[in-house]
């Protein structure tokens, strides 16, 4: 089913200037972001970077202490119960009612939109065919494994059939086989038309997934564009790890001679950035050192940027 959207040009989220403080510290400094209509769009950063605040000043949750912020063409917090009639949220912890089965929860959720009766059966039907839950509708739900529960949760932000899907760390503490299956029901719902804005940590999930992607970092964001542009404009395309104490070593003599080489010391490894390998390489090769060779990636560019790394 594909989701008719306001207007094919109109952003479906505008924040200019948006802050929130907690005491003394802003956690959201001054954030600018626009999400278009159809994308799917990532916060990324570590803990702490302000990405679940955002998210909930977008929801009317938590009330801006600064900037202006729009959500499909209403202005919050003003007007936020009417948006979030049209939006599903994905919190970061499943909140699933642990006395009901799986039905029970969906029916009980539809109720809060005014979706009640026979018309609902059919869309009950095909959220649980979008989360691979025939056949468990009358399944309790502390008999759901954690993948499980986690599609569940998704399937039942759609049941509204929103125009936008908030989803906060929709992945987090599942293992990489139920991670995946997420994955590709959030391209199928982008592909679909609906609107996505994610908070996530994952450098790979943002990769995958993220259309455009805003880097935030104490609160303040630091780019923001599509995940390739962003690799391409701030970092050299080609890493090599170096694994080991003489490696470290020899890299930080060749990065010293060679004004084409970064070198970037994070915690027990020192990661040189280059556009051109082949001399390091066999250099590194000649004398044995053990090193990895990869592409650039976004936990690059984060690096480069804040000066630490993503899982700090």
């Amino acid at each position: 089913m594909r989701v008719e959207q306001p207007s094919a040009a109109a952003p479906l989220v505008v924040a200019r200037g948006l802050r929130k403080r907690y005491g003394a510290q802003w956690v959201v400094d001054g954030v600018d972001l626009e999400v278009r209509p159809g994308e799917c769009f990532g916060l990324l950063g570590p803990n702490g970077a302000g990405k679940t605040t955002t998210l909930r000043m977008l929801l009317g949750l938590t009330p801006p202490d600064g900037g202006e912020l729009q959500v499909l063409g209403e202005p919050i917090p003003a007007r936020a119960r009417e948006a979030r009639s049209r939006i599903g949220v994905v919190p970061q912890f499943d909140s699933l009612d642990p006395d009901f089965t799986v039905r029970e929860n969906l029916v009980t959720y539809a109720s809060y939109f005014g979706l009640r009766g026979k018309e609902l059966a059919p869309r009950i039907a095909e959220l649980l065919a979008l989360a691979n839950l025939e056949g468990r509708e009358d399944t309790p739900i502390s008999a759901l494994s954690g993948g499980m529960k986690r599609r569940l949760t998704l399937v039942r932000a759609l049941v509204n059939e929103p125009a936008l899907v908030v989803l906060d760390e929709p992945t987090t503490g599942l293992d990489p086989q139920a991670r995946h299956h997420i994955w590709q029901r959030l391209r199928e719902l982008r592909d679909a038309g609906t609107t996505l804005v994610m908070t996530t940590h994952y450098m790979e999930e943002a990769e995958r997934l993220c259309d455009r992607l805003a880097i935030l970092d104490a609160g303040r964001v630091l780019a923001c564009a599509a995940p390739r542009t962003l690799i391409q404009a701030h970092i050299e395309p080609h890493v090599i790890e170096l694994l080991d104490a003489p490696g470290r070593a020899a890299g930080e003599t060749l990065a010293a001679r060679d004004a084409g080489v970064r070198a970037y010391r994070a915690g027990d490894l020192l990661l040189l950035y280059t556009a051109a390998p082949g001399a390091l390489l066999r250099e590194l090769d000649a004398v044995g050192h053990r090193y990895l060779h990869r592409p650039a990636n976004l936990e690059d560019v984060f690096l480069k940027l804040t000066g630490h790394e993503l899982r700090d």
